[in-house]
Order: C-alpha cells, then sequence, then structure tokens
C-alpha cells in the first residue's frame, strides 16, 4: 500500500512540474519570435519568448512581461505601452506594432518557420521523456 501511495505521489509530482513550465495560456505560443524593427529605431530588434510561464518581450531597451488585453493586444507592463501583433490573411502572425514611451514601431517577425519547427522538436522530446519510466 505505501508502494502504491508513493508511486502515485511521485506522479502527481511529476505531473505538476511539467504542467508548471506551460504558459498559463498555451496560446502565447504563437507570439513567439524575434521580431525585426527598421534601422534607426530605438530599438532594432525584440525577442518574445516565455520565462517563469508569463509571456515576455526582450529588446535593447530592456525586458517586459506582456499581459494580454484583447486578441493579439498585449500590455507592456515595463514601459507603460501596448505590443499589437499582427496577422496575415492566413492568420499567421507576420509582426508587431509597439506604442510605448512616446514611439511607435512597427516590426516584422523573421523567425517564425524556424520557431515552429523548434517548438515541434521540444514538444516531441517532452513527450517523449515523460512516457519513458
Amino acid at each position: 500500500m505505501k508502494k502504491i501511495f508513493l508511486l502515485s505521489l511521485l506522479c502527481a509530482g511529476i505531473c505538476l512540474i511539467a504542467n508548471a513550465q506551460e504558459p498559463a495560456d498555451s496560446s502565447a505560443q504563437q507570439y513567439l519570435g524575434k521580431y525585426k524593427f527598421p534601422d534607426g529605431s530605438v530599438i532594432l530588434e525584440a525577442n518574445v519568448s516565455i520565462e517563469n510561464g508569463a509571456l515576455t518581450m526582450t529588446s535593447s531597451a530592456g525586458t517586459s512581461p506582456l499581459v494580454k488585453k484583447a486578441d493579439d493586444l498585449y500590455t507592456i507592463v515595463n514601459f507603460q505601452g501596448t505590443a499589437k501583433f499582427n496577422r496575415d490573411a492566413n492568420k499567421k502572425i507576420t509582426g508587431v506594432s509597439i506604442l510605448a514611451m512616446g514611439y511607435e514601431l512597427e516590426g516584422t517577425r523573421t523567425d517564425a518557420e524556424a520557431l515552429a519547427g523548434m517548438l515541434q522538436k521540444i514538444y516531441f522530446r517532452r513527450s517523449v521523456s515523460l512516457m519513458i519510466p
């Protein structure tokens, strides 16, 4: 009986750890990637990633969590601004429009296909590692 209890406790712990690594809103993964801005812009690029379960934007100006306001619209908390992610006719994210601290910036997503492949590999590795006893 002790072995069954310990085994179920171990399984529950593994599930908690695996779920803790997922962002609260797993649809946030569609925004991940690098966004390039035109020469002469205040920032030349920004990276959107997930850190500690939260969507985050990092650039030469600093790092800030992104808080969802509406579909494709996020508040850039540390810079009192917004990031509006732009989509093409196929609903794929192609860029970001940033309004922050008096600046208006238009960035183009640069690595969407590479990122999709990388996420697929991570998901596959994670799925396989959870299946191994």
